[in-house]
């Protein structure tokens, strides 16, 4: 049981690194002055999530689960 707790902190720790990462990548929720004209509205607003920005939010998503769920799971006394 030693070896699977020390693996799953292994992971635990890569996903805490890159989900940091993946944050930091992603442009800031603020659209300035543009989003008061309505620029907002633009062809790339509406597909943002079929784009790199939107792969970075589903991708920071998936990680945020698996954080809440390892860290539960290491919090277990097995």
């Amino acid at each position: 049981m030693a070896i699977l707790r020390t693996i799953l902190t292994v992971i635990f720790v890569l996903v805490c690194v890159v989900s940091v990462i993946l944050v930091l990548l992603q442009e800031g929720r603020s659209a300035g002055l543009g989003a008061i004209a309505g620029a907002a509205e633009t062809y790339w607003g509406k597909n943002k999530g079929r784009s790199m920005e939107g792969n970075l939010v589903k991708g920071t998503v998936a990680l945020a689960a698996m954080f809440f769920i390892l860290a539960i799971v290491l919090n277990l006394n097995f």
